[in-house]
């Protein structure tokens, strides 16, 4: 800490960028980064430790402190190598405050039985004597104590002054029924208590009490409130003894603690003055530009930007004791030429609310409207500037508590020391009015340390960091020093030092596309050490010494060792570049050649021309179009700016050939290939996007030229039932000629098709509705997937919707075919397949009966009414009996069940965005229904007792517009079957898993601070509540069981692990059979390039 070391930093050097193949040494084995322009350092935290940072810090800048713990002699104090001890503890975390007392009693212990036994006695003890005085026989009852630090209160208080005014100038009495047993009189008395500062250390410290304990809400909080407190203090009227000379009674501050953050977690830093000048203070030149021109527009202008100081000058000049405050305001604009709101209102708010938070200048009339000055002996303190504040004696019960016989205080002065904020290792100067910041709010002052203003240090002490050091110290400070100079140039070294792995040309031979050595891969290679922060010639220069025997031109090009071989990208130019500038890292490889030819062979450089290993693979002669291992594979290496016109003469037999790229992706050791489409043959191999180990495949027939386009086609939406086909059809072809080609490749006729795009989730989209346009002009591109869908296309404006039959199914007698039953209605597990050849396929809901009724085509314009009233037209639906619209419901088919309800007779139907492929399912009802937006229809039905299974079905309509929470639903649920609320259990069902949820009735706790939260909604996770979700009712009075499944469940659930399962081992027994290439076609798809994609979200109730 002292010589050269004094104040070093012990935080480590961070960001160390090592080369590849270096192993980085701990952070722990970097030695401490040299000290910044301030010529201090701070102090590393070592992971909540900065408040032991803060208050070493303190005790370091301390200098009576520092000399008299430094005075002990070495077997007294220790030397450096105890710091190493293995019995050396590490302290746990503490407040600040803590520490500071657990600190000095670790010390005094210490340092019993040596020359520095009262070290912290004389420096920092004081004492406190409190005196209890009997009015009635006037005895005084007195006692001592000791104290290391002062602890004053925040809350309620206005500043240090005052809560010292408080503790030591007020009296506390006892009377009523709150009195004294006096010893004297032997009975309970009337008496006055108070304290007084008997003995005044020479550094005082004060605790302030920011944390406290709210017992109303039962929770600790800190208090941010404003707080000042002066830089020099006059303690005279707090004493006992006040006759003594006024220099025992100056302190001045020179170091504050700051606590950042709240009382659960915060940092810690520390505002030191400088005492002895150690550090070197000065500002940034923004900072320095920005504090002349304050100045300067201070000097100018300091009235104008003084509010108080003008409207005093007003008010002075008027006769009148108070004048209306527009009228104030007039005349500031008559003197100053300019009107209150323009001028100071967006700094300092209205007129009328400034003079009303300036009640010690200004005094109002009751209502307010009128304004004048204070009387000058009710006036605290005149403000002439905002800074003077931290100055201002406070005021307690009407008395100031400072004399006015007590001496003026000087002001600090940069001459004796200036202000440096230590945070952890980093350290800055700060201005002196900086410390008026700390006043307030969440990163505020925590701790004060004052020292007697009479101890004036040596001027030999003055910027001389050894100062009364001694000379056993100095002397293993210089060592230790040394020690740290050697650390710092071996960690300079190995953090800048990279090395090179130097490749001679006169080692290799260019062939194949690549380079490769002649000799061992060990035996080219040189390796080189460097800083990297040398330039381009001194790595040159290091070459040739390396080199004695190179003649000619030498040229360094940065080369990369790929599968196919040693390739060279760019050439390294400009010796007057660091190393690090032009991208030489640690590993680098470095070619050295002549920059032209290497064994006589002329050698391509660049990303262009970087040379990739392409695995062909060619059909066996005997079994064309046979299994993937009767394929013949072998290695070929091309340049990527080799066209695939020149990779197929160099690759093709003379039957011709088609080029497909292909990527592989291994698992568990097994092979998968996915076809991808074939590509132009003036592609390059880069614009083909064929990477190192891609696959070729060999196949018979003519490569598409770069007019035309490859494209995959299926009949029907469903990839498992019809096999995907593939096309060649020119980009300037219109889409009804290339459904015709379509059509006669898989053997289809007739004009009811047309094509749709393949979505994203691998079902018909988007639909090609504009016949005689061309697939360029309608974007389609080479690769994508197209699918012939049956029937004609709509036209222009009308929708083709499929219709379905929802029929209320009839309840079995209980227990009769407890398989097909659930929840009361009868249920089929088929799937919901429309076939694409079928013009009325029949497919049941699982949890209602689905019958398809056919379809409409109805305008989009059209209304819902006007929808349900076609629907009734088709065949299926004429048999029933419905008087109007309104006894009809309508829902949207989705995942093989009834989606989203239709509301509203009157609305559009393009208003509901309905996509190309949704249906329409139209369920009965036995009386009208118009359900509003904030209405939600549930299906509920009772557990019958004692049995795993539930009455019928009932509709229930929930208003959740004022909340939909689970204490609402239950309301409305026992409303709805006349049970309390407290008597039933009710659960979700999930028809897809084969589960029910329970609906707790368990509320989130929600604390006073958190009471706008809104409350959690049963329609967002996890219940996800929609129209018609079941909901499972349990009447506790009958049935106290909480198991909601029924037997359907229990062989749902067994049916999905048996088919889980089989799946399974289906993958493994195809891996195992097809290692190579699999039986069916995969629907794969290679991944396009990503492109700005745009969401339109419908509006949700």
């Amino acid at each position: 800490m002292f010589g050269d070391l004094f104040d070093e930093d012990f935080s480590f050097i961070s960001n160390n960028h090592w080369g590849k193949g270096k192993t980085s040494k701990p952070r722990e084995c970097e030695p401490p980064a040299p000290r910044d322009f301030t010529n201090l350092s701070g102090i590393k935290n070592q992971g909540g430790t900065c408040y032991l940072n803060s208050l070493l810090q303190t005790l370091l800048f301390t200098p009576e402190f520092r000399e008299a713990l430094f005075s002990l002699g070495p077997e007294e104090l220790g030397t450096l190598d105890d710091s190493r001890k293995p019995d050396a503890k590490e302290m746990r975390q503490h407040d600040v405050q803590e520490l500071n007392r657990i600190l000095f009693s670790a010390l005094e212990t210490s340092l019993v039985g040596t020359s520095g036994h009262d070290l912290i006695n004389r420096l920092y003890h004081g004492i406190v004597v409190n005196h209890i005085v009997c009015k009635e026989c006037k005895n005084v009852s007195e006692r001592q104590e000791d104290f290391l630090d002062l602890t004053v209160a925040v809350k309620g208080v206005a500043g240090l002054e005052e809560a010292l005014w408080n503790m030591y100038v007020e009296e506390e009495y006892f009377e009523n029924d709150n009195l004294y047993r006096c010893g004297a009189c032997d009975k309970l008395v009337e008496a006055s208590k108070s304290a007084k500062l008997r003995k005044l250390p020479p550094f005082l410290t004060v605790s302030l009490l920011r944390f406290n304990f709210d017992f109303e809400k039962c929770e600790r909080y800190k208090e941010t409130s404003c707080y000042t407190f002066p830089l020099h203090i006059d303690l005279r009227p707090f004493c006992e003894q006040p006759e003594m000379d006024d220099s025992e009674y100056m302190y001045e501050l020179f170091s504050v603690i700051i606590h950042k953050g709240g009382c659960y977690g915060g940092h810690y830093h520390v505002y030191i003055r400088d005492v002895d000048e150690l550090g070197n203070w000065q500002l940034q030149e923004e900072e320095k530009l920005i504090e002349d021109k304050a100045g300067r527009d201070a000097e100018n202008s300091k009235e104008t930007e003084n509010p108080l100081a003008v409207l005093k000058g007003i008010l002075a000049e008027e006769d009148s004791k108070q004048i209306p405050v527009d009228q104030l305001g007039q005349k500031l604009l008559e003197k100053k030429g300019v009107s209150w709101n323009k001028k100071y209102r967006k700094q300092y708010g209205a007129l009328r609310k400034y003079l009303q938070h300036h009640p010690q200048v200004f005094q109002l009339s009751p209502d307010a409207n009128k304004v004048g000055l204070k009387e000058a002996h009710e006036l605290l303190v005149e403000l002439d500037s905002p800074g003077q504040a931290l100055q201002s004696p406070p005021q307690s019960n009407g008395v100031p508590w400072n004399s006015e016989k007590s001496p003026p205080r000087p002001r600090a002065t940069s001459a004796c020391g200036h202000w440096f904020d230590l945070n952890d290792s980093k350290v800055q100067p700060i201005k002196e009015k900086d410390i008026e910041k700390q006043f307030q709010g969440k990163e505020s002052a925590y701790m004060l340390f004052y020292r007697k203003s009479q101890l004036k240090r040596p001027p030999e002490a003055r910027g001389n960091p050894r100062y009364q050091i001694p000379e056993h110290l100095l002397d293993e400070m210089n060592a230790a020093n040394t020690e740290l100079q050697k650390k710092r140039a071996e960690c300079d070294s190995a953090n800048n030092g990279i090395d090179l792995h130097l490749h001679l040309s006169s080692c290799y031979k260019f062939h194949n596309g690549a380079l490769h050595p002649s000799l061992s891969w060990k035996e080219s290679v040189v390796d080189l050490t460097i800083d990297r922060r040398k330039t381009l010639g001194d790595l040159r220069q290091a070459v040739f010494q390396m080199l004695d025997s190179w003649e000619g031109d030498m040229v360094l090009s940065l080369a990369k060792p790929l599968p196919a071989g040693l390739h060279l990208y760019q050439m390294l130019d400009g010796d007057e570049l660091s190393l690090d500038g032009i991208g030489v890292a640690d590993g680098t490889d470095i070619f050295v050649w002549n920059g032209k030819e290497v064994g006589g062979t002329r050698v391509l450089a660049g990303a262009e021309h970087e040379p990739v290993v392409l695995n062909v693979l060619r059909l066996a002669g005997h079994n064309e179009g046979g299994k993937g291992q009767h394929f013949t594979e072998a290695q070929h290496t091309f340049s990527c700016s080799t066209s695939l016109g020149d990779l197929h003469r160099a690759l093709a037999p003379s039957g011709g050939i088609v080029l497909r790229n292909s990527s592989e992706a291994a698992a568990d050791d097994v092979l998968h290939v996915f076809i991808l489409p074939e590509v132009p043959e003036d592609y390059t191999v880069k614009e083909a996007e064929l990477k190192m180990g891609s696959l070729l495949g060999l196949c018979h027939g003519k490569a598409p030229t770069s007019t035309q386009l490859f494209l995959y086609f299926m009949v029907g939406s469903d990839p498992n039932s019809s096999p995907e086909m593939e096309i060649v059809v020119e980009e300037t072809a219109s889409v009804r000629e290339c459904l015709n080609l379509m059509l006669q490749k898989c053997g289809l006729s007739g004009d009811n098709w047309h094509l749709r795009r393949l979505d994203w989730c691998y079902e018909a989209g988007e639909a090609l509705s504009q016949e005689n346009a061309t697939l360029k002009e309608l974007n389609v591109c080479r690769g994508d997937t197209l699918v012939i869908t049956e029937g004609k296309l709509p036209e222009k404006g009308f929708l083709k919707i499929p219709i379905w039959w929802l029929r209320p199914s009839s309840h079995k007698k209980h227990g009769e075919n407890a398989q097909n039953q659930v929840n009361g209605l009868t249920c089929q597990m088929e799937a919901l397949q429309v076939s694409a050849g079928t013009a009325s396929p029949e497919a049941t809901h699982p949890a209602m009966e689905l019958c398809y009724a056919g379809r409409i085509e109805i305008a989009g314009e059209a209304s819902l009414e006007e929808l349900k009233l076609q629907a009734l037209t088709l065949p299926c639906c004429q048999e029933q009996v419905v008087p109007l619209p309104s006894f009809l419901r309508a829902w949207t088919v989705d995942s093989k069940r009834p989606g989203k309800l239709l509301r509203n007779n009157k609305q559009r139907l393009n208003d509901y965005k309905l996509g190309a492929s949704v249906g329409i399912c139209i369920e009965p009802l036995e009386k009208e229904e118009n359900l509003g937006p904030h209405e939600l229809l549930l299906r509920v039905q009772m557990g019958i007792p004692g049995e795993r299974d539930y009455s019928d079905c009932r509709d229930l309509v929930w208003d959740i517009s004022k909340e939909c929470t689970t204490w609402a639903l239950r309301q409305r649920v026992a409303s709805h079957y006349c049970l309390p609320v407290e008597k039933i259990e009710i659960a979700k069902y999930f028809p897809e898993r084969f589960e029910w949820l329970p609906i707790s009735s368990w509320t989130q706790q929600i604390s006073k601070r958190k009471r706008r939260k809104k409350q959690e909604s049963l329609q967002s996770a996890p219940y996800h509540l929609r129209d018609g979700d079941i909901i499972g009712v349990k009447n506790l009075l009958l049935d106290d069981t909480k198991d909601f499944s029924t037997v359907r469940d229990d062989i749902g659930k067994a049916k999905q692990r048996q088919l889980a399962l089989e799946k399974k081992k289906s993958r493994q027994a195809r891996s195992v059979q097809e290692p190579f290439f699999l039986e069916e076609k995969l629907p794969t798809k290679p991944r396009k390039p990503e492109v700005a994609l745009s969401i339109n979200v419908g509006v949700f109730r």
